[in-house]
């Protein structure tokens, strides 16, 4: 569905304004979700794997899930491909399966029939979702109801970082050392300070805007970002945007970054990623490529030919904030080359498949 309200005030977009309610949207969603952590452990005491189900945004958000939960809470986790469910209509054992699915809307046909289909083989099942009525939250178990707000522009920007946090809780509910908890707090002044690399970002864009493509990288936690970032700008400025893990990223497709196709290297300030991040920028600055970062502390920065500083965070809660120098970055070069970041073509809030592309 195509956004029909009307634009904020001023000469701002609703990417813009949204992007800046997120400390706000953050806050909200902490105090109501960390209370359900013994809902989420209750739910999953005999659950061993878990199972994510998602697309888009929340694909990107799910994926940052999947490091929460074997790094810091031993949990294996996978993504589900849709379609064994919804086209080939395959049925697996899933005893012992933690099924979480996310949706900013609840309403995508294909994210609800492949809960309902775990549900049905077996799993416990979750829901992620900014909408307590949806069919997605109906078919969970249990539901964990992002704080968010309604969300006016297309693309993601508070439903996604609010989706962050309700997978720090998940993680916490499966055995993530608490003091993981604790430090969620710290995560909506982490969010306001990232507010204020607006005008960096503006010029970030301004060296993007006559680019051939984009490629997006990270590794880790981190890699996350990379990915949401390179949707962002995929789908704000038609630009032909790649979100690749550092790893695969050498594995053939370094070959792509050149002059007229630059690096966007995300990482937190420190764990162990962060020297690879640190190799690779050399090796593409050596080469002739020009280099931008978000985050990587000092380090990063030195490396890079103009980079976004990052959030003082912990690795694992890094990515909350790390999106936010790149929201910036995608709204303003939006704008800049006569785009509407608020209603891109071809994009709507809630995509349906023909059941599954998996």
């Amino acid at each position: 569905m195509t956004s029909t309200a009307p634009a904020p005030p001023g000469s701002g977009t609703w990417m813009a304004t949204e992007i800046r309610e997120q400390p706000a949207a953050l806050r909200r969603t902490v105090d109501t979700l960390l209370p359900q952590v013994p809902e989420v452990a209750a739910l999953a005491a005999r659950t061993r794997q878990v199972l994510f189900v998602a697309r888009g945004s929340s694909d990107a958000a799910a994926h940052y899930g999947r490091y929460l939960c074997e790094v810091g809470a031993g949990r294996l986790a996978t993504p589900a491909s849709p379609s064994v469910a919804t086209l080939y209509r395959r049925r697996l054992d899933l005893s012992g399966v933690l099924a979480v699915a996310l949706s900013q809307s609840g309403r995508t046909a294909e994210i609800v029939e492949t809960l309902v289909w775990a549900r049905d083989c077996g799993a416990r099942t979750v829901a992620v979702t900014n909408d307590a009525g949806s069919p997605l939250a109906a078919a969970a178990e249990l539901v964990l109801v992002t704080a968010a707000g309604p969300e006016r522009a297309l693309p993601a920007t508070k439903t996604y970082t609010t989706q962050l946090a309700a997978l720090v809780v998940l993680a916490l509910g499966l055995g993530a050392d608490p003091a993981l908890g604790s430090a969620l707090r710290t995560v909506p002044a982490a969010v306001e300070a990232a507010l204020d690399t607006a005008a960096a970002a503006t010029e970030l864009a301004e060296r993007l805007s006559d680019v051939d493509g984009l490629v997006v990288s990270g590794r880790g936690f981190a890699s996350s970002t990379a990915w949401e970032l390179s949707l962002k700008i995929r789908e704000t400025c038609a630009i032909d945007a790649s979100g690749l893990s550092y790893a695969d990223l050498l594995h053939g497709p370094i070959a792509v970054v050149g002059a007229r196709t630059p690096a966007l290297l995300v990482a937190a300030a420190d764990g162990p990623v962060l020297p690879g991040v640190l190799g690779l920028a050399d090796r593409l600055r050596a080469a002739g490529a020009p280099v931008y970062g978000i985050g990587g502390g000092p380090a990063l920065a030195a490396a890079c030919t103009a980079a976004l500083p990052g959030p003082d965070l912990p690795e694992a809660l890094a990515p909350l904030a790390l999106v936010v120098p790149g929201q910036l970055t995608a709204e303003a070069l939006s704008r800049r080359l006569g785009l509407d970041p608020d209603t891109p073509g071809g994009l709507t809030k809630v995509t349906q498949t023909d059941g599954g592309a998996g």
